[in-house]
């Protein structure tokens, strides 16, 4: 081969590899511009302490019984120096006791540090009106639900379908009302007390937050503590509910009460994802997309799902049923 040939395939090659580092190069950069983007608008980035900011937190859907993740977000809101208010949007029917009252907690923990104010968009019944009660003030759309104050346990009885198939379950406890109810028999009259019992306690705890919280006489609370959810404009006349509307009126709340500064951006911070220390489950689904197997990926994060969403304890949990 020529040497004007071999030169000039090598000068080509020179500027493939140029080309190539260049693209890269780019797409890196174009990577970092979004990521920038996406920590100022979630109020995580440097460019969020530049000016002063509303932080809003959204609760949504079930609420179950790890809330570590959304402890840890209301800790970082409540460390931010750009956050002036806290805007906390429910949307919620409630859940297990023991996730609602662990938002209720970190919401006072973050109401020491900040001004904050509980906007119900759709529904904060039960667990869900739990974690509102953490705010200083609820502010509620007109056809919202709110209440639903009440503690429910359920498990089922699958004992008559057993016997009817001929399937019998033996098992060795160390007393009677241990692992009660059991599914596969009829819940004696003692362990039903028993559960019975924990509802009650439970229940009581409910009353007495809301009682304390919203400044409610015993009467005002009797009227209120009967399991039913009202509209928001019910709610302000029953005292569960200071005022109705949307997030301005939120927000107005804490310019004219709380002296935060007006017009304020409002920022969304989300709780930091189990990419930021990545599970053993969303990795091997990650690694299956990775590999074309598509459907190995999706069954892997089904799993993850149903592993999340895994009840345990009581619930405080809004459920509509319809009679046919």
């Amino acid at each position: 081969m020529p040497s004007s040939e071999a030169d000039l395939i090598a000068d080509r090659r020179r500027l493939r590899r140029k080309l190539s580092f260049w693209r890269v190069l780019a797409v890196l950069a174009a990577i970092g511009a979004v990521a920038t983007l996406g920590l100022v608008a979630t109020g995580r980035g440097p460019g969020a302490a530049v000016t002063g900011q509303i932080a809003r937190v959204e609760i949504d859907g079930f609420i179950g019984s790890d809330q570590q993740r959304m402890a840890d977000l209301f800790k970082r809101v409540g460390e931010s120096g750009s956050v002036q208010g806290v805007i906390v949007s429910i949307d919620s029917p409630g859940g297990t006791t023991t996730g609602a009252e662990e938002l209720y907690r970190s919401l006072r923990r973050l109401a020491e540090k900040k001004p904050v104010v509980a906007f119900v968009e759709g529904t904060a019944a039960s667990g869900g009106y739990i974690a509102a009660l953490g705010a200083e003030r609820i502010v509620a759309r007109e056809t919202a639900l709110v209440g639903s104050i009440g503690v429910l346990f359920q498990y089922p009885d699958v004992s008559a379908l057993l016997q009817r198939f001929g399937v019998k379950v033996e098992e060795i406890k160390s007393s009677p009302l241990k692992a009660a109810p059991s599914p596969f028999e009829p819940t004696s009259p003692e362990a039903r007390e028993a559960l019975a019992s924990v509802v009650r306690d439970t229940f009581e705890w409910f009353k007495g937050l809301v009682g304390e919280r919203r400044s409610l006489t015993p009467e005002g609370l009797a009227a209120v503590a009967d399991g039913r959810v009202h509209s928001g404009r019910q709610a302000v006349a029953l005292k569960l509910v200071d005022e109705v509307g949307g997030e301005r009126e939120a927000q107005g709340w804490l310019e004219r009460e709380r002296k935060v500064a007006k017009d304020l951006p409002i920022r969304t911070w989300k709780p930091r994802r189990d990419g930021d220390g990545i599970g053993l489950l969303s990795a091997a689904a990650f690694g299956a997309d990775l590999m074309g197997l598509e459907r190995v990926g999706t069954a892997l994060r089904r799993v993850e799902v149903a592993e999340r969403l895994r009840l345990d304890g009581l619930l405080a949990l809004w459920q509509p049923v319809v009679e046919k």
